[in-house]
């Protein structure tokens, strides 16, 4: 189902891959996985480099105490910027065989992170999602999952969806008081990769469908509601947020290529107006 008809605009452009974005106070965040940095971006597109991050910035989230978290996706760490410098906040090697991957944060600072096999592509091997408790200790949450990509919490926090995107599905656990997972579920099938996620007031989720060159929005159970065309870019991500939560950004690229992208820099967020806007703060 095609929606209205939504002016696609743009508030950055000439990144090399722009990833993982969050709206946090006043500005989105995104991570530019090829030039290796973490960049906060005002409404106007006014932009900082908040974070430098050689071995590949990916999930964002924020601690109860201010500071952000970034996935340092080929060390398997996550890590904390202070001071424009990066500390040491979880190890997650013991539990990835590949690499870390897209991450959400809940209200207590626990952080939900996925793993992909970036080398086993061809094979597209099952990989853990992890569990960071707010100390930085690592444990197993769910195991074998296809691609574990975008992720969102329910705003009473007792729901995680994750896009499985070598499954084209969007699967939901029950989150246990500790932060474990149970009840494993078929959220919605996903006619396409879906990848980045972003819920809104509704409890529906734009679905950034990283083989269509679209964004959908899709209801539990699987029904389309909207969708949003982006011509020759795929879209890798997608973020709810803005002064009122109803501008969509979208994270779309040409190309994954690294060497491509690094020598020819296209990547862009562009936005949207949409009608539902995002849900309450620390579910996105």
């Amino acid at each position: 189902m095609t929606g209205p008809d939504r002016e696609l605009g743009t508030l950055i452009d000439g990144g090399a891959f722009l990833e993982c974005p969050r709206w946090h106070d006043g500005r989105l965040w995104v991570s530019d996985f090829w030039r290796e940095r973490v960049l906060a971006i005002a409404p106007d597109g006014t932009t900082e480099v908040v974070a430098e991050v050689p071995a590949w910035p990916g999930g964002l989230g924020w601690h109860p105490d201010g500071t952000p978290l970034v996935v340092s996706m080929q060390d398997n760490r996550v890590v904390r910027v202070r001071d424009g410098g990066l500390a040491p906040h979880a190890d997650l090697s013991e539990h990835s065989s590949g690499s870390g991957n897209d991450m959400v944060v809940d209200a207590a600072g626990g952080a939900y992170v996925g793993t992909v096999d970036f080398a086993g592509m061809a094979t597209m091997p099952a990989t853990n999602l992890l569990r960071v408790d707010p100390d930085g200790s690592v444990r197993v949450a769910a195991k074998d999952l296809a691609f574990p990509n975008g992720m969102v919490i329910t705003p009473d926090g007792t729901t995680l969806v994750v896009a499985e995107s070598w499954a084209a599905r969007l699967t939901a656990f029950d989150i246990g008081p500790d932060g474990s997972l149970s009840g494993r579920r078929e959220w919605a099938p996903f006619a396409g990769a879906p990848d980045g996620l972003a819920l809104d007031a509704e409890g529906a989720i734009w679905v950034a469908d990283a083989s269509g060159n679209r964004a959908v929005r899709v209801r539990e159970g699987g029904e389309v509601l909207e969708e949003i065309g982006t011509g020759d870019f795929g879209v890798f991500a997608c973020a709810l947020g803005g002064d009122d939560g109803r501008t969509l950004f979208l994270c779309a690229s040409p190309t994954f290529d690294r060497d491509e992208a690094v020598a020819s820099p296209r990547s862009r967020v562009l936005t949207c107006r949409v009608d539902v806007p995002a849900g309450p703060a620390g579910t996105a």
